[in-house]
Parts: C-alpha cells; sequence; structure tokens
C-alpha cells in the first residue's frame, strides 16, 4: 500500500480554507519554522481512501480472534461501549459538584458489585487498561506482604508472558526472575 506521501502531487488539494477574518499577529521568529512543512498534497476522496484503505488493514476483535486480550485489545461487549460513551459518563469533571450523583452512585455500586464477586475488601475503578491493573494488583501485593511482615521481592514471570508482566513487575520494584518454557511450550518444572 501506498504512503499518503506517495501518492501526494503538486498543487492537489482536498479542501479550501477561507481567507481568515482575525487581524494579522506578528509571532516572534524562535516560534516560526525555518521552512515550509511537507505535508502530502492529495484530493479529500485520495485522503478518504487512503485511511479508509489503513483502517480495513487495521486487526480487531471484530475481525476474529485475538489471544492477548488483556490490555489494547480486550473486549468489551458493545453495550458497555456504547454506555461508558455516553455524555453523563464522559461530561463529567473531577471537580463537578452533587449534580454528578447518578454517575457517582454507578460507579459506587460497580466497585461494590466487583468487591462481592471477588470476595475483597476493597476496589478501586483507577486502572484503565490491563497492564495498568497488573501494575496496581503488583503494588497491592507488595502493600499487603509488607503489612504482613514480609518483604517478597521476587516475581517468577514465564518467557511466554505478554510483554508488560516483567515491566510491570520490575517498575513496582521487584526483581524479575524468568521462567524458561520447555518443548510443548509450558513452563519447565
Amino acid at each position: 500500500m501506498k504512503t499518503i506521501f506517495e501518492k501526494s502531487l503538486k498543487g492537489r488539494k482536498g479542501v479550501e480554507t477561507p481567507e481568515s477574518e482575525a487581524p494579522d499577529y506578528k509571532l516572534d521568529g524562535i516560534y516560526l519554522r525555518e521552512a515550509k512543512a511537507e505535508l502530502p498534497e492529495v484530493s479529500e476522496i485520495d485522503l478518504v481512501r487512503h485511511y479508509e484503505a489503513l483502517s480495513a488493514r487495521a486487526y480487531g476483535v471484530d475481525c476474529g480472534f485475538y489471544p492477548l486480550g488483556s490490555c489494547t485489545m480486550k473486549y468489551n461487549p458493545k453495550l458497555n461501549e456504547a454506555m461508558s460513551a455516553l455524555p453523563e459518563f464522559t461530561g463529567l469533571h473531577p471537580l463537578q459538584g452533587a449534580g454528578t450523583a447518578g454517575a457517582s452512585e454507578a460507579l459506587y455500586l460497580l466497585t461494590e458489585y466487583l468487591k462481592e464477586i471477588t470476595g475483597m475488601d476493597a476496589g478501586s475503578l483507577q486502572p484503565a487498561a490491563g497492564a495498568q491493573g497488573e501494575f496496581t494488583a503488583l503494588l497491592m501485593i507488595k502493600k499487603y506482604f509488607r503489612k504482613k511482615g514480609e518483604n517478597r521481592t521476587k516475581i517468577l514471570v514465564p518467557d511466554s508472558a505478554h510483554g508488560t508482566n516483567p515491566a510491570s513487575a520490575a517498575m513496582a520494584g521487584f526483581t524479575v526472575v524468568g521462567l524458561t518454557s520447555n518443548a510443548d511450550g509450558r513452563i519447565d518444572l
């Protein structure tokens, strides 16, 4: 597939921008480019077709099976995606007042349900993705053992693990001990 720059033809434009009605403003020279931006020159339809073709090449859970689902490709039912995109959630600001009580209640109830399902005493909705959740869990594990008076420093990570696993363990302050897989792809005990 050609890049958008390879499709570029000198003088071709996808859109005509109107003349600015704002008064001229002279920027300090240190903020100006030394050379003109090298942007592709394509028609609107070429631009649309280019990005449509790129999107068709993107693989996602709607296209077929994806075995590593913990982070970027995890499956969320379409209903959940639609609900979380509602303006009542996306338009919230952390410092809003009592008018957001319904959203706060929904988040509170979700946390309570997750605590009940997992048998945990507390919960958090803060980790937004697999690697964040993994890192948060490792910090919780570390705190749990410290509270018990145990200073555990090592985490066992199989060589078949997702790449974020050893990174999260190291970021949480653990020493990563790699476990080698055998010929069957299982951990070699």
